[in-house]
């Protein structure tokens, strides 16, 4: 929590949003493959010090066959997020979320933030983040349900029940780019991948204006 609170005070002396470097928020229905495409560009860049792929925070217990992620109990959830631990956090299918306050150090220090997140809360991303790129992973609705039966999560009611909430939502505005991930990881993943080029081609243009 130390930590949190030192990046707060320095962030604090600067207007939002934070500038200089790039935050790619991924989004997309579950099932589509978000973390699968998130990790191939994690091999494939594993020597790029530019880029940040963020470790969530979330009230569920740690799923590495999905997910990697850093897991708190609600009451602990809540008492990190009024202490500041968090960037950006939200709610979504009965779990808290949260990404670590270090990630608006990493913006404002020129490096590209890569984390998955909810569509909800991309309004409060534009307002954080100068610099946004908005990635929507998509699959088709046989595929979407094939994934989460596979995880084993939910029962077949529950899937489809998750599917009918996820009804096809359009994403509109600057730097968004939309990727069906159907098909083979490899092509949706290079897609993916020249996403994260150009933002830190755009990262590194920005620091020489600054």
């Amino acid at each position: 929590m130390m930590v949190s609170a030192l990046i707060e005070r320095e962030l604090s002396a600067e207007a939002f949003p934070i500038r200089d470097g790039v935050f790619v928020a991924v989004v997309g229905p579950s099932g589509a493959g978000k973390d699968t495409i998130i990790g191939h560009a994690k091999a494939l860049f594993a020597d790029e010090t530019r880029l940040e792929f963020v470790r969530r925070v979330i009230t569920r217990p740690s799923d590495t066959a999905s997910e990697d992620h850093d897991t708190l109990a609600d009451a602990a959830f809540i008492e990190a997020e009024a202490d500041g631990a968090f960037a950006v956090s939200w709610e979504a299918h009965g779990l808290r979320y949260g990404l670590p306050a270090e990630v608006d150090w990493a913006v404002a220090n020129g490096h590209v933030a890569v984390a998955n997140v909810s569509r909800a809360i991309i309004p409060a991303l534009r307002e954080r983040y100068a610099n946004l790129a908005i990635v929507e992973i998509t699959a088709s609705p046989d595929v979407l349900a094939e994934r989460l039966a596979m995880r084993g999560r939910e029962s077949r009611g529950e899937v489809l029940a998750r599917l009918a909430r996820s009804a096809p939502v359009t994403l509109s505005g600057p730097g968004v780019t939309s990727i069906d991930n159907s098909g083979s990881r490899e092509t949706a993943g290079e897609r993916f991948a020249e996403v994260l080029r150009k933002a830190m081609a755009f990262s590194d243009m920005s620091g020489l204006i600054d």
